[in-house]
């Protein structure tokens, strides 16, 4: 059997301004530049589904650690895979990443016009999606040139040609990738397994400042209690102001802008007997729409938790228990529109996504690479996340979501 493997890169950093001069502080942004049609609207809506049914399978693995996921890099990367499926592995991909049943051209269209538009929304905010297709030389001829052609139209991927079996192709992949995330992701390949015909690869790239940011001289050693009760000692960085924040019954919602305030960091931390994990594996769309719905800017002091961390995991079995079943599936698996004579012979053999997040009083600095194988009832004076969490990086005006994580301990 032959192996197709699509990866997917991103990676966002922080802007060096002053986050404590006022006067830098950009004109907010209150409304897109154009209304979305409802293809539109619904991939956007797409990474919230997927990002939180992502998260409540990878949780079952990671009830003790923090976890850190990139929905939109993995969507970018398996929806172009999705141009290449046909039949039940089609049917179950798009049902896997919540994308809505429309035809295959119209979600392509719909791609195209989200991200063209997530690119040049905040000026403030340096945002960038890449894509690119690497095949070994010796297949080039059985795929489909409209496979390809939809990549470069839709999706704005480069698609080339390489030697697999020279020591430089993994290096020539590595390159496009660090280039691409700015250096954030050296790379993503060791070597090339002589089985492996194709990579799809996805990078994206986020830096943006809060909007208001965190003065360094009022960070301190403070408690954090995690989910199994025991007290650490945490870097705990406060400010006043400068966020929006709620509480549904009982859990505590906190967004904090960046840039022009269209990117945002949303953060829920449940009540304070409600497990962080029965709190993921209850979560659904609704309700973090619900959480998001109510937000006001309270005024209030808000202290919040510097934190660093570096995750990886092989999705395979995630994805399936979304449901992508097929897909998995040697000798079952249908990618005949990327390959009509070899479409039966591909399969998706692994998924592997590895992070990073750095969260401090200048903003945040995150990256992701996902490897694809085919082988109260009042807010108090001062708001404390000093539990652990969940939090999403956002753009709020259009829902998509970038990143999605827990925080057990900073």
């Amino acid at each position: 059997m032959r192996l197709i493997r699509s990866t997917l890169v991103c990676a966002a950093a922080m802007a060096c301004a002053d986050p404590t001069d006022p006067q830098g502080k950009p004109a907010p942004i209150t409304a897109l530049p154009r209304q979305l049609n409802t293809t539109e609207q619904a991939l956007a809506a797409s990474t919230t589904g997927f990002g939180i049914g992502l998260l409540r399978e990878v949780n079952k693995s990671f009830a003790d650690s923090n976890v850190f996921i990139s929905p939109l890099s993995a969507t970018m990367a398996l929806g172009m895979t999705l141009n290449g499926t046909s039949s039940s592995t089609y049917d179950e991909m798009r049902g896997a990443l919540s994308l809505p049943d429309r035809p295959l051209a119209e979600l392509n269209a719909g791609y195209q016009g989200l991200v063209t538009m997530l690119r040049g929304l905040d000026k403030t905010v340096d945002f960038r999606i890449a894509n690119s297709i690497w095949y070994r030389n010796t297949f080039a001829a059985a795929i489909a040139p409209t496979f390809l052609a939809d990549a470069r139209t839709y999706f704005d991927a480069q698609a080339s040609g390489l030697d697999f079996a020279s020591a430089q192709a993994a290096a020539t992949i590595n390159g496009w990738v660090n280039t691409s995330t700015n250096g954030k992701i050296a790379k993503i390949l060791d070597q090339i397994p002589p089985e492996m015909v194709m990579y799809l690869i996805n990078a994206t790239y986020f830096k943006g400042a809060w909007r208001d940011g965190f003065n360094p001289q009022r960070t301190g050693d403070g408690p954090f209690t995690t989910h199994r009760g025991q007290q650490v000692t945490a870097k705990l960085m406060a400010r006043k102001g400068g966020f929006r924040a709620a509480q549904l019954n009982g859990t505590q919602i906190v967004e904090l802008p960046y840039g022009g305030d269209a990117f945002v960091m949303t953060v829920a931390m449940p009540a304070f007997n409600v497990d962080i994990n029965t709190f993921i594996a209850s979560l659904t769309p609704a309700t973090w729409a619900s959480f998001t719905a109510t937000l006001t800017d309270p005024g209030y002091d808000l202290i919040f938790p510097k934190f660093k961390l570096e995750w990886e995991d092989r999705l395979n079995n995630e994805l399936q228990a979304l449901g992508m079943r097929q897909a998995f599936v040697e000798g079952g698996a249908d990618f005949s529109r990327l390959s009509p004579t070899r479409g039966r012979e591909l399969y998706v053999s692994e998924v592997k996504q590895k992070t990073f997040v750095d969260v401090n009083e200048e903003g945040t600095e995150a990256a992701a690479v996902t490897s694809v194988g085919v082988g109260v009832t009042s807010l108090p004076p001062s708001i404390r996340i000093d539990r652990p969490f969940v939090f999403a990086i956002r753009e709020r005006l259009s829902g998509t979501v970038l990143f999605i994580g827990k925080i057990v301990r900073p």
